[in-house]
């Protein structure tokens, strides 16, 4: 079973490029995370899921973290979420950054990628 987070705006200074660390961008999230969630369907309790604005909190402190690359900023936010979380069996995550600096007509460029427990 799943839990979706789709479409998660967040303002960051990510990137090679000085300006892109002092000016910033809006990046977008999607992350599914992975687990178990019988008992949570059947007592109704969040104490037996992943609470939506923990991950949140992960996710934002992470994203606060100026770092080069993609990639890296990504592999931060699933290791953190699968250590804060112990019942995440796993963390897929799309990470795209909104107009890119790049020399071409592009509304976003982004990374994928997928961590197993």
């Amino acid at each position: 079973m799943y839990i979706h987070f789709n479409g998660l705006k967040l303002y960051a200074y990510h990137g090679v490029l000085p300006q892109e660390r002092r000016v910033g961008a809006m990046y977008t999230l999607n992350l599914r995370l992975a687990l178990n969630f019988t008992e949570t369907a059947l007592t109704d309790q969040v104490a037996h899921t992943v609470n939506y604005a923990d991950v949140f909190n992960c996710i934002k402190k992470e994203m606060d973290i100026p770092a080069g690359l993609l990639e890296h900023v990504a592999y931060r936010i699933a290791q953190r979420l699968l250590e804060e979380f112990s019942k995440l069996t796993e963390v897929y995550i799309e990470l795209y950054k909104q107009n890119p600096p790049m020399g071409a007509d592009c509304s976003q460029i982004g990374i994928s990628l997928c961590l197993k427990r």
